[in-house]
């Protein structure tokens, strides 16, 4: 653990000589893909060596980045080669303090609570107009301008953009060496991860996706003594590769209070000391990045980079509904040998959007990859449930600290390996423990309404929010009784078959607007995109080879997340097991 970061998870390696190659047919946490010799260059020098020359660069990026260790190293590396420089940080053009805050407040809901509203302001608002025009650029050597919205300074310069993975953000937040953007004081994490999710991200990607154009250099900031960078147009050549082929992104592991241990037996590289792991960001491309490999450097970016540049590729006939969001979420929730999720629901559609200015809800299913004998899941109301006696429960429990017999008003159900249980927004529902759950939903991933949650204490040792009003403006009292296993739970059939393949079709609920299939073959199977974005896992099988009809091939292990783009066109998929090999396969409808 290092003093600017507050994890147990090890940093991305920096190279491929420190990234330690998982066994074959494993699950590897750092995937990346290949860029040509000479794509990826590394370290300070290298970078100030490009700068030299220049009279003004603007060094833009993602907020949590070390911007004064990196102006300082610069500004080292620039001197040792006798260029004079002018540094200028984007901190000092900033509104004060105060002004940050009474702009954002609109949408950070009330203090203590997870939820705010999608900001509609611009990074532009946060900053002094009068002193982004003033800028003088040095009569000598080179002029610096660094930090967060160093794009929007009234100068016509290169930009270099220097970007931070979100779970590093995350870390930084911990550790208390990143805040938001413009803020002087230190809140709560929860505070300070709202405002990220609501404001600063918002703010940033729109950002981001304004000044693309203008972007000469794109810089990876996570190791923060070293850096990697490419040429802009570098980037853009593997984006486009991967928009036509096939990508993974780099997961990332979170503990909890519910977690398990499924994920730190199976999964190589991830830090056994841990307490737990409860939730992976298998592809909640939110918070996801990709990484690309050249002479042995690696570099990651955000996943948005891919979206912002080729999401008609990406997303095909699709395109048109979400635009730049990547509709489709898998994630995993761990509870082997750990406990119960909360009971909970989500918002339904009109609420997301009125309340939170999403524009689609949290509607999801849970596919279960594994499971203990014995182990359930909480789906549904029994079929005599009396709403308002159902909530004087949940309230008195909160009030008195006591636990319920939850099964009085929820339904449980056996929970096997290959089930597909379905949970559209405004179902009560929850995991119980002994489970490792691949969570397929719709992309948005942090509004869960807990309506109880065992009267235990999260790993801070402090209960966890409830949100039982919230939930009753939310939940459907209507799925309930024999209903419940009629509508929730997936009717999975055989649709089509081969020689020595078949493909079984998991129907999703008329409310989901994706679908899941489950392609189960003993060799090889080719697949047609149709014009869509296909998001997919082994889920059963040691290892996979994938090729698409444009040439790239690359193996994919057990539990590992891949999606292929529609404009891949067509794919085959190799099975390099003895035993039959199945794929599921999560598209939208």
């Amino acid at each position: 653990m290092m003093n600017w970061r507050k994890t147990t998870q090890p940093l991305l390696p920096a190279t491929t000589a420190e990234k330690q190659l998982p066994p074959a047919g494993t699950y590897d946490m750092y995937p990346f893909a290949r860029l040509e010799a000479g794509r990826i260059r590394s370290g300070y020098a290298s970078l100030a060596d490009w700068m030299t020359g220049r009279n003004v660069i603007l060094i833009d990026g993602y907020i949590g980045n070390d911007w004064e260790y990196m102006g300082s190293s610069l500004e080292r590396e620039l001197t040792a080669a006798g260029v004079a420089v002018n540094l200028v940080y984007t901190s000092t053009l900033m509104k004060s303090s105060g002004e940050i805050e009474t702009l954002v407040a609109p949408f950070l809901g009330e203090k203590g609570t997870v939820w705010g509203r999608r900001a509609s302001i611009t990074l532009k608002d946060f900053f002094d107009n009068e002193k982004l025009q003033n800028i003088q650029p040095a009569a000598e050597g080179i002029t610096l301008v660094i930090g967060v919205g160093a794009a929007l300074a009234a100068l016509q310069a290169p930009v270099v953009y220097v970007d931070l993975p979100k779970n590093e953000l995350q870390y930084r937040m911990r550790a208390r060496t990143a805040n938001n953007l413009g803020k002087q004081h230190w809140d709560d994490n929860q505070e300070t991860y709202k405002r990220f999710y609501f404001v600063d991200w918002v703010l940033l990607n729109a950002h981001k996706q304004q000044i693309l154009s203008r972007i000469e250099v794109i810089a990876d900031g996570q190791w923060k003594e070293k850096i990697s960078w490419a040429s802009h147009a570098h980037i853009s050549e593997g984006l486009q590769y991967l928009s036509r082929n096939a990508f993974r992104v780099r997961p990332w592991f979170e503990a909890g209070a519910w977690g398990g241990d499924w994920m730190k037996e199976k999964i190589p590289g991830l830090n056994k000391e841990e307490v737990n792991y409860a939730w992976s960001f298998e592809m909640i491309v939110p918070e996801n990045g990709l990484v690309f490999e050249s002479d042995g450097n690696l570099l990651e970016i955000a996943f948005d980079w891919l979206m912002m540049e080729h999401s008609k590729e990406v997303l095909g006939q699709d395109q048109q509904r979400f635009g730049i969001d990547f509709p489709i979420r898998f994630d995993f929730l761990d509870t082997f040998d750990g406990g119960n999720l909360s009971i909970q629901c989500h918002p339904r559609v009109q609420y997301i959007q009125e309340q939170f200015g999403e524009t689609i809800t949290q509607d999801e299913t849970y596919y279960m990859l594994d499971c203990k004998k014995g182990a359930k899941v909480y789906l549904g109301f029994q079929d005599d449930i009396d709403p308002a006696a159902f909530r004087q429960a949940l309230e008195e429990s909160v009030a008195a600290n006591q636990a319920i017999d939850i099964e009085k008003y929820v339904q449980v159900h056996e929970a096997n390996k290959h089930d597909f249980f379905l949970i559209p927004n405004g179902t009560v529902h929850s995991s119980g423990k002994d489970n490792l759950v691949l969570e397929v939903s719709a992309t948005p991933y942090i509004f869960t309404f807990k309506m109880y949650d065992w009267v235990r204490l999260d790993l801070n040792g402090k209960p966890r929010p409830i949100n039982i009003d919230h939930a009753f403006k939310n939940l459907d009292f209507s799925r309930k009784g024999a209903k419940v296993k009629e509508e929730l739970i997936s009717k999975q059939q055989v649709i089509d078959k081969g020689a020595d393949w078949q493909l079984v079709h998991a129907p999703t609920h008329a409310e989901h607007f994706y679908d899941l299939h489950r392609i189960e073959f003993a060799s090889s199977v080719k697949v047609e995109t149709g014009n869509k974005c296909h998001v997919l896992m082994l889920v059963e099988g040691q290892s996979i080879l994938v090729e698409t009809a444009n040439g790239f091939r690359q193996r994919y292990s057990y539990a590992e997340t891949f999606a292929i783009p529609a404009a891949a066109g067509s794919y085959r998929i190799i099975n390099e097991g003895d035993a039959t090999a199945k794929v599921v396969k999560a598209f939208v409808k």
